[in-house]
């Protein structure tokens, strides 16, 4: 099922439905119609609410440089914390290069829907949602201006039966684009941003872009991630630095922002990836496993 923008026009204009039991605080926004907001409006807003109430965490992994590895971050954070007991919702909103679905083996599976809900895609009880899933060809190419990217990413939040999750984790496009703009307006109360580079000065100058959008948007930086720092041989797992080091924690110190830690170049990482299986489920117990364990530690603390 392609999402379009025909079908997306519909969706707007169809009322959703006016479901918010998750609490009886009279203090909750959605509690009362605002001023100038139409009954639809009401509504949706309503259903935008009981979805977020359901979920404890919101993350979004960011970066304001392409070809740093984000959605390899994003795949295995959210898979750490689902080994590690958590309930996890995986969203891609990279809307003209949806990777998760390839990443995970999940090319060719379709959302289901029923009752007015979009029903997630399931991967051993992680539930993951991507504008990949609705592509009839895996080579379309979606041009789209920033108006449909909008309505489509809150449907994507609003119209998709999450349920209750401990951690629903955002992989963002690169940038500081509309995609990652709508994910923080919608994302009411999110916890933070996980930002992500590379140790080469130029990735990071690009990624304190990411920090100060952050800051614009009031949208706390929980840390920074510096991949691809120093590559394992696959043979001795001895580490050797192929691009200037240190680059992500100096960023982090002179930003004023948590530096989480470092993941290194590690072939598996490729293969597990162009094979379709999450690093952390096929090599659990590699050295590198265990760096990557290790960065979901402050996210545990939240």
């Amino acid at each position: 099922m392609a999402v379009t923008a025909h079908e997306t026009e519909q969706k707007e204009q169809t009322c959703a439905p006016a479901a918010c039991e998750t609490c009886s605080s009279s203090s909750c926004s959605a509690t009362d119609q605002q001023q100038g907001e139409t009954q639809q409006q009401f509504e949706e807003r309503r259903l935008l609410t009981s979805r977020l109430c359901r979920i404890k965490h919101k993350i979004v992994v960011l970066s304001g440089k392409g070809g740093v590895g984000k959605s390899t971050v994003a795949v295995n954070l959210a898979m750490a914390l689902h080994l590690a007991g958590k309930k996890v919702g995986l969203l891609d909103v990279d809307i003209h290069g949806p990777s998760i679905p390839t990443m995970l083996g999940l090319e060719g599976r379709q959302v289901m829907e029923g009752d007015g809900e979009l029903q997630p895609v399931d991967l051993d009880g992680m539930k993951v949602i991507s504008l990949g899933f609705f592509l009839k060809d895996q080579d379309e190419a979606v041009i789209w201006r920033g108006p449909m990217k909008t309505g489509v990413i809150t449907q994507f939040i609003r119209d998709v039966a999450w349920g209750d999750l401990d951690y629903l984790i955002v992989d963002s496009p690169p940038g500081t684009g509309d995609e990652p703009l709508s994910v923080c307006q919608t994302l009411e109360g999110a916890d933070g941003a996980v930002i992500v580079t590379t140790p080469q000065k130029i990735a990071a100058v690009d990624v304190r872009k990411s920090i100060s959008f952050c800051r614009q948007m009031n949208l706390p930086v929980l840390g920074v991630i510096e991949n691809m720092n120093g590559f394992v041989c696959p043979k001795c797992g001895e580490l050797t630095s192929v691009f200037q080091s240190g680059g992500g924690r100096l960023m982090a110190d002179d930003m004023g922002v948590p530096f989480l830690g470092s993941v290194p170049i590690d072939p598996q990482i490729a293969e597990a990836g162009d094979s379709g299986v999450a690093f952390l489920q096929r090599y659990a117990d590699s050295q590198t496993a265990a760096i990557i364990q290790g960065l979901i530690k402050p996210l545990l603390m939240l």
